[in-house]
């Protein structure tokens, strides 16, 4: 079946991969098993990686190579999530899928209407079988874990994928403002606890120079099109603005009561937007934040010039300002609190489970051999040893023990492990490797007491996220990772969420950016929800949500 890259494209983008796939899928029982020259098992793997990382020199990928007597054949893309998912999404539409997709859940993960797709096509292969003969680790996680269960197991009782698990407390909460605190301070100016203080704070970033170099340079506020919490954050003052997962992707649904509803159509939700568009009309907001990418902030960021960012709504300011800069510009940035609205809202995003896609899914190219391999492999990423090795690099280069008077990131916890400051590149597998990080682990790592540190990094965003706990509304969190639609529905739902979600970021920054008339238009856009699907949507998943009250999938 010959197929254009550009018809592929298409193809993914309309959800249409899984009839691709299914036409040029390998459906038999256990591929034929590669063995290398040196008698190893061959897998080819399908993963993200940054621009200093080489996976086939990696020195996590040569322990593991050894470990469990696997050749590695990579094939790799960049953690910018729009290209890599597009990758993915092509190499399943032509039929030239891997053994194995090894993924980070922000930036390819493949989402519960994918694993279903490909469950139900027989690409993914079934792992609770692998799981049960050969990783004892995985399965006493899952049998201990109720959420991790009802987020790994398909309705159909399979486990077609496996997402990761992060107990990761700052990312429980990734809608945060960081504000550059030293031109608060130089301007005299209390940290921003309304959007109308905000409104202040960011005209004096624009109009009083703060960076002091006679230029109005200033950039108030700017995100990128990868990381940015910029609507949600300032959303959360009108209306409460639902996670989803944690790739960018929003979710449209909350809940009210027992009733699946979306606040995307709410006046609360119009209002929002309608303030974020003033700031954005002030010139408050950078145009670039809407289409820059990671490199672009980064480059802003570190401005060799000047300071240049006054405020970046994301979740750690390490996004767009590097860390231990010799100008010290990465300490001036601190997390204001949410805001609140002028109705008296204030709302932060909640992470109900912060990894809500799937990672780990072997297809039905790879051999039993190949299969086996792998799941031991996983198996051993799921212990402490794997998780550091694996997460950090091979010890005395990614960390070392902890040493008299270290102290944990939890001082009540005895120290594990210590994360080195100057680990070489290319020596870990870095957040690949995050599937058993819970709350003990991660808070056994020891970290210094100086927040604004390099290495005292993470205490600095346990910190900040005691600002935003307390102002998630957990009465409106809609379950999403543990929910499962029915499989029937599963493309009918994943093409209703591409659509819609399209057409609502679209309509989102038509009227912040003023292309479209909030005041004239706004009664067009709720009835171009309807007419997109949103009711046949939020059927569907009050359907999958009322079997999952009831304990049945």
């Amino acid at each position: 079946m010959r197929v254009s890259v550009r018809k592929l494209s298409a193809l993914a983008a309309a959800g249409l991969l899984a009839t691709v796939a299914a036409c040029s899928s390998d459906k038999s029982d256990g591929a034929a098993n590669e063995v290398s020259a040196d008698g190893k098992v061959v897998i080819d793997t399908f993963t993200p990686a940054d621009q200093n990382t080489n996976m086939e020199t990696n020195a996590v990928t040569k322990i593991m190579s050894d470990k469990f007597k696997i050749q590695f054949r990579w094939q790799t893309t960049t953690l910018d999530a729009g290209p890599a998912k597009e990758k993915r999404q092509i190499s399943l539409a032509s039929g030239d899928y891997p053994d194995l997709f090894f993924l980070i859940p922000w930036v390819d993960g493949f989402t519960q209407a994918d694993v279903l797709k490909l469950g139900q096509q027989g690409v993914a292969v079934p792992l609770e079988t692998l799981i049960k003969e050969n990783a004892p680790n995985i399965q006493k996680f899952i049998d201990e874990n109720k959420d991790y269960k009802q987020e790994a197991t398909a309705p159909d009782g399979h486990i077609y994928a496996l997402p990761q698990w992060a107990d990761c407390y700052h990312c429980s909460r990734p809608d945060k403002l960081w504000i550059n605190s030293a031109w608060l301070k130089k301007l005299n100016l209390p940290m921003p606890k309304t959007t109308e203080d905000l409104r202040k704070v960011l005209t004096a970033f624009k109009t009083q120079d703060p960076n002091g170099n006679g230029k109005a340079d200033e950039v108030p506020m700017t995100a990128d099109i990868q990381n940015s919490a910029l609507i949600p954050y300032l959303m959360n003052a009108f209306a409460y603005n639902p996670v989803g997962a944690n790739n960018g992707v929003r979710s449209l649904l909350t809940l009210n009561g027992d009733k699946v509803t979306t606040p995307v159509n709410s006046p609360e939700w119009k209002e929002g937007l309608k303030y974020i568009a003033s700031l954005y009309k002030e010139g408050l907001i950078d145009q670039a934040a809407f289409t820059q990418n990671a490199q672009a902030l980064q480059a802003l960021g570190n401005d060799p010039k000047a300071v240049r960012i006054g405020s970046g709504p994301m979740l750690h300011p390490y996004i767009f300002v590097q860390s231990d800069s010799k100008d010290g510009r990465d300490k001036q940035y601190d997390a204001a609190p949410p805001l609140t609205g002028p109705a008296g809202k204030s709302y932060t995003g909640y992470q109900y489970l912060t990894s809500t896609n799937y990672t780990f899914l072997l297809t039905n190219k790879a051999s039993k051999e190949a299969q086996v391999a792998a799941i031991k492999m996983l198996d051993y990423i799921f212990t402490d040893e794997g998780q550091m090795i694996g997460g950090m690099g091979p010890e005395g280069v990614g960390w070392t023990k902890p040493g008299p008077g270290d102290v944990a990131l939890d001082k009540d916890t005895k120290p594990l492990y210590k994360p080195k400051s100057d680990t070489p590149k290319n020596s870990s597998w870095g957040a690949l490797t995050q599937y058993h990080n819970v709350l003990a682990y991660r808070n056994a790592q020891v970290v210094p007491l100086d927040i604004y540190s390099g290495a005292g990094y993470e205490r600095r965003l346990f910190q900040a996220t005691k600002l935003y706990e307390g102002h998630e509304d957990k009465s409106q969190l809609y379950p999403q990772a543990v929910v499962w639609p029915d499989p029937s529905l599963s493309g009918e739902l994943a093409t209703l969420q591409t659509n819609l979600g399209s057409y609502v970021n679209q309509n989102q920054l038509a009227f912040i950016t003023g292309s479209k008339n909030i005041d004239t238009e706004w009664d067009a856009y709720v009835k171009g929800l309807d007419s997109t699907g949103m009711t046949r949507y939020l059927e569907i998943n009050q359907q999958a949500y009322d079997k999952y009250k009831s304990g049945s999938k």
